[in-house]
C-alpha cells in the first residue's frame, strides 16, 4: 500500500504520520478487546501449547534454534533480493511485490500450521521439517532458474496487460509471478515453524511473556542474520554461494533440533537428515556463476568478463555485439547502466566536456558523482588546466569494473583523478569543499532510491558547493520515465537554478546545465578551449568535430524550460514522484523528443562570427534531422527513417556518431 497509494498521495512524512495514526488505532482497538481476547488466545494457544513436561527440557533449545531460523529467514530475503533484482527492476514496485509475497507466505504458513496443529503429534520433528525443507526450497529455486520460468513472467505480463492496458500491471504481474515461484513456498514454511516453536516453548498460563520472548529472539536472529548475510556472506560467497551457506545452516537447524528434541519419530529424524544432506550436495553442485550465465542470456547473450556480487549491488560486464559493432556493457543489478558503446560515449563525454567548456572563467575543479564506466570520469581527467578533479562512487566493485572500459583513458588507476569511495549526496553534506563544475550520472530517475539525486532538496545541496560561477550538470534521460515525470524533473531543476539551460547529448539523453550567475555563451573562449588536443580528440572521435558543433547541441534555455514544466509539480525528497510514477511506455520518448525540441531557441552567443554562425545553422539542422530519423525508427517507420538519414549523410557523412547509428540500424 505505501509504495502504490501512500507514498504517491501524501509523501514520505505524510505516509510516516499515516503509519504512526494507524499503529495507535491498532493499539486502541487492542486495549478495548483486550477483555474479550484473553480467553480466546488461552484457548487456541492450548492447541499449539506443550504441557508443563514438554517445554520443560526443551525450551531454551528450541529458542535458541528458532532464533538462529530467524537470521536464516531474513538472509533468504537480503539474498532473494539481490538476486531477483536481475530479473525484475529497479524499481521499489519489485521490491514492494517481493517483500509482500514473503510476508503472505509467513502469515498463511502460520495459519495453516494453527489449522492443523492438534493433528500433528511430532512437534521436534515437525519443526526441524519446516526450516530444513524451507532452506532446500530456497535454494533449489534459484539454482534451478531458468528461461522457461522466465517467459511465464512475461506471459502473464501479457495477459495483466491485455486485460487493463497498464503497463504498470503488466510489470507487476511479472513481479508476482517470479516472487510467487522464487519466495512464496519457502515462506510458507518459514511462516509454519513459528506456531511450531510455540508449541515447544509457550505456557498456556503466560502467552504473552512466553510469545513475545519467541518473537523478541526471532527478531535478534533476524537482525543479526541480515547484517551477516549482507556485509558478509554475500561478498565472500555470491548470492548464490550465500543461499547454499543458509541452507546447510537450515540444515543444521533441523538436525540439531532431531538430535536435540524430545520423542522424535525416527521416520522424520532420517527425513530431516536426507534433506539436510541434499542441501549441501546441491549448494556444492550449483555453479557460483549461474545468475551470471542466466543474466546474460537474458540481456541479449555476449561474453561475459566482469562478474561480482558485492556489498549493495551485483555488478557485471559484457561483451556485446550490433551488426558489426563491439562494445561492452554495465549491468548493475542486473539493469544497464550505459557502456562504451558509441552513443553512450558521446554522452558521456558530453556530460563533463560540455560545462567545462562553457564555464564563463577558467575552470580549475570538477567533481563527478557516479563512475559507471568510467567515461565521464575520464573526461574530466582528460581536460587540461584542472587543478582538482574528484570522483565519488558508491560501489567499490563498479570502479574495478571500469578497468574494462578503455575508453575512460584509465581514470580508475590514473592519479590525477581522486577515486573515493561513498554516496554521493553524503559527500556534499561532509566537505564543505567547492567546484567550478559538478556534473552526476547516476542510475535512471525511476529506480528505487535514486530519486533524491533528481530532487530540489539534493540540487540545493549542490548548489551551496559551486564556486560564484559554478555550474551544475544533470544528465536526464528522456526514455525512462513519462512525459509528466519528465516535466517534474526539470522543474525540480528550476526551482534551484535560476539560470538555466538544456542541451541535447544524444537521442536518448538530454543535459540540463544550471548556475546561480549568468551563463555566457562566448564563442571565443570556447573555441579556444575547444582546440586543445585532449579536448578536440576526445570529441570529434564521438562526431563533435568543433566548438560549433558542440554549440549546436543547445536547445533551450530557462524560458523554453519555464514552459515545458509550467503545470509541473517537482521532485522533493519528500515527494519522490518519479520512483513511484506510472510504468513509462515503451515509446514514451516518441512525445517527449519532438515537445522538448520545439523548444528550441537561438543560444546567448557572443563573439560569434558569420562564418560559424552558418555553419551553426547546418550543424544543428543536420542534427535535428537526424533526430527526425530516430523518431521514425521508432516508430516503425523504415521509409522516413531512410529518406532522412539520406538528407543527414549529404551533409555529415563522416561523422562516427551519425555513421555508427546507420550501422546499428
Amino acid at each position: 500500500m505505501s509504495s502504490f497509494l501512500l507514498i504517491p498521495w501524501l509523501g514520505i512524512r505524510g505516509t510516516a504520520f499515516a503509519a504512526v495514526v494507524l499503529n495507535l488505532g491498532a493499539a486502541c482497538a487492542a486495549f478495548a478487546l483486550a477483555h474479550r481476547s484473553t480467553s480466546v488466545a488461552t484457548t487456541k494457544l492450548n492447541n499449539v501449547a506443550p504441557t508443563h513436561e514438554e517445554r520443560s527440557r526443551g525450551s531454551r533449545t528450541a529458542l535458541a534454534l528458532y532464533g538462529v531460523a530467524g537470521g536464516i529467514a531474513l538472509g533468504y530475503e537480503v539474498v532473494w533480493t539481490q538476486a531477483m533484482a536481475q530479473f525484475l527492476s529497479t524499481r521499489v514496485f519489485a521490491f514492494s511485490v517481493v517483500l509482500a509475497t514473503y510476508l503472505a507466505g509467513l502469515v498463511l504458513g502460520s495459519a495453516v500450521y494453527t489449522r492443523f496443529a492438534h493433528r500433528l503429534r511430532d512437534p521436534w520433528g515437525t519443526f526441524a521439517l519446516l526450516i530444513t525443507a524451507a532452506g532446500l526450497l530456497a535454494l533449489l529455486e534459484i539454482a534451478c532458474l531458468s528461461l522457461w520460468q522466465l517467459n511465464i513472467e512475461f506471459a502473464a505480463g501479457n495477459l495483466a496487460f491485455a486485460v487493463t492496458h497498464s503497463e504498470l500491471a503488466r510489470m507487476c504481474a511479472r513481479f508476482l509471478v517470479a516472487a510467487f515461484g522464487v519466495v512464496f513456498v519457502p515462506t510458507l514454511m518459514l511462516g509454519a515453524a513459528f506456531p511450531a516453536v510455540i508449541r515447544l516453548t509457550a505456557d498456556a498460563r503466560h502467552p504473552g511473556r512466553d510469545v513475545g520472548l519467541v518473537l523478541a529472539l526471532n527478531t535478534a536472529g533476524g537482525i543479526a542474520g541480515t547484517l551477516l548475510t549482507g556485509f558478509v556472506l554475500v561478498p565472500l560467497f555470491g548470492v548464490v554461494g550465500t543461499l547454499g551457506v543458509l541452507a546447510v545452516g537450515a540444515a543444521a537447524v533441523g538436525a540439531a533440533a532431531v538430535l536435540l528434541g524430545d520423542r522424535v519419530s525416527p521416520r522424520l529424524r532420517w527425513g530431516v537428515c536426507l534433506l539436510g544432506l541434499v542441501a549441501v550436495v546441491v549448494s556444492v553442485a550449483t555453479p557460483a556463476d549461474r545468475l551470471a550465465r542466466l543474466l546474460l542470456t537474458t540481456r541479449g547473450g555476449g561474453e561475459l568478463v566482469f562478474y561480482q556480487e558485492a556489498r549493495g549491488a551485483t555488478v557485471a560486464v559484457a561483451q556485446q555485439k550490433m551488426n558489426d559493432h563491439i562494445f561492452r556493457r554495465l549491468y548493475i543489478q542486473g539493469v544497464s547502466n550505459s557502456g562504451d558503446a558509441m552513443p553512450s560515449l558521446r554522452y558521456m563525454r558530453l556530460q563533463a566536456m560540455l560545462p567545462l567548456l562553457i564555464h564563463s572563467g577558467e575552470p580549475r575543479s570538477a567533481l563527478v558523482i557516479g563512475y559507471g564506466t568510467g567515461i565521464t570520469a575520464g573526461a574530466v581527467m582528460h581536460y587540461p588546466g584542472l587543478r582538482r578533479r574528484l570522483c565519488v562512487e558508491l560501489l567499490p566493485a563498479v570502479v574495478q569494473a571500469g578497468k574494462l572500459f578503455p575508453e575512460n583513458y584509465g581514470a580508475g588507476t590514473d592519479p590525477k583523478l581522486d577515486v573515493r569511495i561513498a554516496d554521493g549526496r553524503q559527500e556534499l553534506l561532509r566537505s564543505p569543499e567547492r567546484f567550478d563544475v559538478i556534473t552526476l550520472e547516476p542510475p535512471p530517475p525511476s529506480a528505487e532510491g535514486v530519486a533524491n539525486l533528481y530532487s530540489t532538496d539534493f540540487y540545493r545541496l549542490a548548489s551551496r558547493r559551486l564556486e560564484p560561477n559554478g555550474l551544475f550538470a544533470q544528465w536526464l534521460p528522456i526514455a525512462t520515465q513519462n512525459d509528466q515525470d519528465t516535466r517534474s524533473l526539470v522543474r525540480s531543476f528550476l526551482d534551484v537554478f535560476p539560470y538555466a539551460t538544456l542541451w541535447t547529448t544524444e537521442l536518448d539523453e538530454m543535459l540540463m546545465v544550471g548556475s546561480q550567475a549568468p551563463i555566457v555563451l562566448d564563442a571565443a573562449d570556447i573555441t579556444r578551449r575547444f582546440a586543445q588536443p585532449n579536448v578536440s580528440i576526445s570529441l570529434e572521435a564521438v562526431g563533435v568535430p568543433s566548438a560549433t558543433a558542440l554549440l549546436a547541441t543547445w536547445v533551450t534555455g530557462r524560458d523554453g524550460l519555464e514552459r515545458y514544466a509550467s503545470a509541473a509539480l517537482p521532485v522533493t525528497d519528500d515527494q519522490p514522484r518519479i520512483e513511484y510514477a506510472n510504468w513509462v511506455h515503451p515509446k514514451e520518448i516518441t512525445q517527449t523528443l519532438p515537445t522538448l525540441m520545439a523548444l528550441q531557441t537561438e543560444p546567448p552567443i557572443v563573439h560569434f562570427d558569420d562564418a560559424q554562425r552558418a555553419e551553426f545553422a547546418q550543424r544543428r539542422k543536420t542534427l535535428w534531422e537526424f533526430y527526425a530519423a530516430g523518431i521514425a525508427a521508432y516508430e516503425g517507420d523504415q521509409d522516413r527513417w531512410s529518406q532522412s538519414m539520406q538528407r543527414v549523410f549529404a551533409t555529415e557523412g563522416d561523422n562516427p556518431y551519425f555513421r555508427w547509428i546507420a550501422g546499428a540500424s
